[in-house]
Order: structure tokens, then sequence, then C-alpha cells
């Protein structure tokens, strides 16, 4: 996980999309892609679904698994060959840590901010007005972060459905989701390089490289020794059980802590969303005007706590079970080197090519109908989207 400011935000970014800008990009945002990312294709799959809905003048939402880093990017090439620029809801973070120029082309590309941390009526609004009106559409990532295990989609947080539904009951034309899969794949075989990230982590931790173990079978130990190193530290023990169970139990632990100190109520949320609770109080007590250095102490030690929450939710535990494709074998490495050897980005092992697969629009109805509305459609954009992934890894059958 990538680490980023946590506070009320300094300023809200708005859009200022400027198609002609979006165009004149274009070869910048592809140099890019190809030079620093090295994904040197991209298969844009199911193209007549956005085409089609645009064609009959209505709102559109695209609701994609966030699947790497620069997918974004990959997601502006697409809305090029759509044939319309698209809109993008953004963390305020990825504003805060631009420069100004940067700042601006991303708010010329549609993009705009929002405060995950509270309930940001602004980007809410913002949101709701371009899905109802703007002849753009609007992408939004319902899983919120990149959690590297893009076979298996987190579960997705309940704001794009609940935007869509407030703008279809506003719009005067029909409003769809457009689900979408993006999935990247090495070109050839990175297995030389994965090997040496596996060896500076056994390395990292004074541990005698496993060299002649099959790598999955060196991560798996290593995560194992990893989480019992954390368990001590929280717990002061190590958990009984299999590793899915013990990331899931202390997860809960930490968690629960922090919200009975807190006094945050977790209604059976997902972990994503009890995390963005125990921020939001801790923010505002951070933030007051006459907080003494002791009382900041255990305020930061929560927020640093909140973080390795979200870690730990970001590996799923089973992930490199039942003979794993070389891809998740590089994902779970990738997210290693992100929360073990501190990089901002992993590493890139060559060339690459992405597959972006929409599938068949969901009109959203005006009325939500029932009082779960809003969930049931988030579940259905979740399994939407699981299934195009399911079917782009199928037809691939495992080939570089």
């Amino acid at each position: 996980m990538n680490r980023q400011p946590y506070q009320t935000p300094p300023r809200w970014w708005e859009p200022m999309m400027t198609p002609w800008i979006v165009k004149l990009w274009r070869p910048f945002i592809n140099r890019e892609l190809r030079r620093g990312q090295k994904i040197t294709n991209i298969e844009v799959q199911g193209i007549e679904h956005p085409q089609q809905a645009l064609r009959d003048g209505c709102g559109v939402m695209v609701t994609p698994n966030h699947s790497f880093h620069y997918d974004s990017y990959v997601m502006i090439e697409t809305a090029h060959r759509v044939g319309q620029p698209f809109h993008f809801l953004s963390a305020w973070q990825v504003f805060a840590m631009s420069k100004p120029y940067e700042q601006r082309v991303l708010q010329w590309h549609g993009c705009f901010s929002i405060n995950r941390e509270a309930a940001d009526l602004k980007a809410f609004k913002q949101s709701v007005d371009i899905v109802a009106n703007s002849p753009q559409p609007l992408v939004v990532f319902p899983e919120g972060d990149i959690y590297h295990s893009n076979d298996h989609v987190t579960p997705f947080r309940d704001g794009a459905a609940a935007i869509a539904m407030s703008a279809a009951k506003k719009a005067d034309r029909k409003v769809v989701c457009i689900p979408a899969a993006l999935k990247c794949f090495y070109v050839k075989d990175p297995s030389d390089d994965l090997t040496k990230v596996m060896t500076r982590l056994e390395e990292r931790m004074n541990w005698k490289p496993r060299t002649g173990k099959p790598l999955a079978e060196r991560i798996l130990a290593y995560a194992d020794g990893l989480l019992a190193l954390k368990e001590i530290e929280y717990i002061g023990k190590q958990q009984n059980g299999s590793i899915p169970e013990r990331i899931q139990n202390l997860a809960n632990h930490v968690l629960s802590k922090h919200e009975q100190t807190y006094e945050v109520k977790s209604n059976g949320a997902i972990v994503p969303e009890r995390v963005k609770e125990v921020r939001r109080a801790v923010i505002k007590l951070l933030e007051q005007e006459k907080i003494t250095e002791e009382a900041r102490r255990p305020l930061v030690d929560a927020m640093e706590d909140m973080f390795f929450v979200v870690q730990l939710y970001s590996y799923p535990g089973n992930y490199l079970h039942e003979n794993p494709p070389l891809e998740r074998i590089a994902e779970t490495l990738d997210k290693f080197e992100e929360d073990v050897l501190g990089q901002a980005f992993p590493g890139i092992r060559g060339e690459r090519r992405a597959i972006v697969r929409f599938g068949p629009p969901i009109e959203i109805p005006k009325e939500r109908g029932a009082r779960d509305a809003v969930q049931q459609l988030t579940d259905q954009l979740e399994k939407s989207v699981q299934g195009l992934l399911d079917g782009i890894n199928r037809e691939r059958g495992g080939k570089f």
C-alpha cells in the first residue's frame, strides 16, 4: 500500500474538462505508459457497450476494478477509443501530492477530488451532476484503493452505487453503470526478476535465501513469518488457524481496540469503512487547535495502526494456493516491495500488455425500491466485474 496524508484536505479540486487538451496530451500519456510502465499494448474489448450507451444519450458511469498503478492512464487511452473523454473521481491525496501544473493537467482531464474519510458532499454532488447531465462518462473505482490482488476484486464500497442512483432520480435521461475489468500481463516470463525480489525480502528478514524452493512456497513461508511477527507485536503471541483466518483476526483485533477507544461503531461494515470511521474520529482530534505533543502521540500511532489494517486487508491470504499463475505471484511480490521494502511503486519486470473489458450496461431505475437498493447495486457491480475478470483469465489460460 502507498502511504498518503490523512487530514482535512486543504481545498477541493474541481473538474475542468477540456476535450481538446485531452486530445493534445494523448501522446504524452501513452509515452509514459510505454516508457515508464512498459505497457506497450492495450486491448479494449466490449467497446460497443459504452459507445452505444453514449449514442443513446445515456448518462454513463464506468466502474472498473482498481487494477494497478497507472490504470487511470489506460482508461484515458480507452476513452479516446470510445470517442468521448472520461471524468475521474480521484482521492484528494492524488492532487495534494502533485505539483501545481500536474494538478491542472488532472483537472483538464476531468479529474476532481474526493475526501474519502468524510461525507464529501461537494464531490458527491459533482459526481451526480456529471452522470445526470454531462456528455462524458464518469469513472469511479469502487474498490477505493489498489490492492494488487486483481484476480479477486475486493469488496466494492457503496459510493459508486449511491451516486448512480441519485443521478438516475434527478436525470431527464436514462442512466447506466457499465462494469469494466482491467488486467495487466507480462509479455515474457518475469520469474528471474521475481526470484531476485524474493531473495531481497528473505535477506531483509535475516533469513537464508531458500533457493531451490518453488517461488510460491517461498512467498507463503515468508508471509507466515511476517504475519507471526506482527501478531507478536499486536497480540503478544502467534495465532492458530489458517493464514486468512489469522489475517482477519489480527485486523479485527487492531480495529476493535481503536473503535472502543474513539467510540466508533462498526455496524458490520467492511474493513475499509471501519478504518474510515476511525480515521475520521482521529483526524478530528489531531486538528484541535491546542493539542499537546503528549496527546498527539497516541493519535499518530492510531493512524499508523489504521494504515497497517488496510495493508492486512489487501492480502486475501489464499491468493497463492492451488498452483497460482505467475501473475498472482508477481502481484504479491509487488505488494511486498511496497509494504516491506518501502518502495513507492513496485518494479516493472519487463514489457506488459493491458486488457480492458466492458460488460453490458446496467440500467439504473429512477426509484430505489428496496431499502437496501444501494447495497444490491453495489453487489451486482462487484459480481459483474469479477465475472469479466474470470472470463479474461479463462480465455488466456495462463499464457504470456
